[in-house]
């Protein structure tokens, strides 16, 4: 069974990470760092060219943290593959021995660095949950048996800051009801919002982790104010993350994850980390919070 899936159902508070593969073939600085929280996070979501930017695959690196003894997300789009080769890449995980899929669709190729790309978008997160729970009892999406069949822990996304929230709660809920298990948020920097949107969806009994994303700067923590939707940095933390030097920004940015996380624990099942790129702090946040 999953470790994070165990974990999950026995009530445990967990915390995942997240490593976005190379733009090329260099893993080795990337497994380096996943190696250093090894047994200190429950996994860690391998990220499926993320921001549409080309990567190594999300699956080859999936394998490479499996074989490392490191229980790994697979994160799966649905941006880039058709049905077919979506539920082919399922089976594909789950022979590798990767049982927890994150499912998604994926940001439009004109964000990322192939504008010109064709995107598929044959399925979308809910379709892919859908024929994923299929694929967990022994069918493909249009009935067809199999030859054994994979027992995946499904994920899915949700974004507890957007406004209105109702529509997202009914997405949450339709990802529910197609075979979602667990929930990793959008990033979260206020408190008391996640607290309400932690009390309209406490009847669905779903385990869900709170965000958290590294804030670089000042200037990064107005980018995505400005960018991404349902994500607000109070100007509060933009002034903190403004008050230092840049040597000092990584100190700075631990202790607001550490502090955040404090007061997101009592209110979630876990807490996912999202490090873009400063893995090698990931240790000192884990230091700092108390997971007794």
């Amino acid at each position: 069974m999953s470790l994070l899936k165990e974990k999950l159902e026995k009530g445990d508070f967990v915390v995942t990470s997240e490593v976005g593969p190379p733009k090329g073939v260099n893993i080795e600085p990337y497994l380096e760092e996943a190696d250093k929280l090894k047994g200190k996070v429950t996994a860690i979501n391998v990220t499926d060219i993320q921001s549409a930017v080309m990567r190594l695959g999300s699956l080859a690196v999936c394998h490479l943290l499996k074989e490392r003894g490191i229980e790994p997300v697979y994160q799966l789009v649905t941006r880039d593959r058709n049905r077919l080769a979506l539920q082919s890449d399922l089976l594909s995980a789950y022979v590798l021995g990767i049982e927890n899929v994150l499912c998604l669709t994926g940001d439009h190729p004109v964000l990322g660095d192939h504008p010109q790309a064709k995107p598929v978008y044959d399925l979308d997160s809910v379709q892919l949950l859908k024929a994923a729970k299929s694929l967990n009892e022994g069918e493909d999406m249009v009935g067809n048996p199999l030859e054994g069949r994979p027992q995946l822990f499904l994920g899915a996304v949700v974004n507890p800051g957007i406004e209105p929230l109702e529509p997202q709660i009914i997405k949450m809920k339709k990802k529910i009801s197609a075979g979602a298990q667990f929930f990793q948020t959008q990033p979260v920097y206020e408190v008391d919002k996640f607290a309400r949107f932690v009390e309209k969806v406490k009847d669905l009994g779903v385990p869900i982790l709170a965000g958290v994303v590294l804030l670089k700067s000042a200037k990064m923590a107005k980018y995505m104010n400005e960018n991404v939707s349902g994500v607000n940095v109070p100007q509060e933390l933009i002034e903190e993350m403004a008050s230092v030097s840049k040597e000092d920004r990584p100190k700075k940015s631990v202790e607001i994850a550490v502090r955040l996380i404090k007061k997101l624990k009592p209110l979630c099942q876990g807490i996912h980390i999202m490090p873009l790129g400063w893995d090698r702090y990931v240790p000192d946040i884990l230091k700092g919070i108390d997971l007794a």
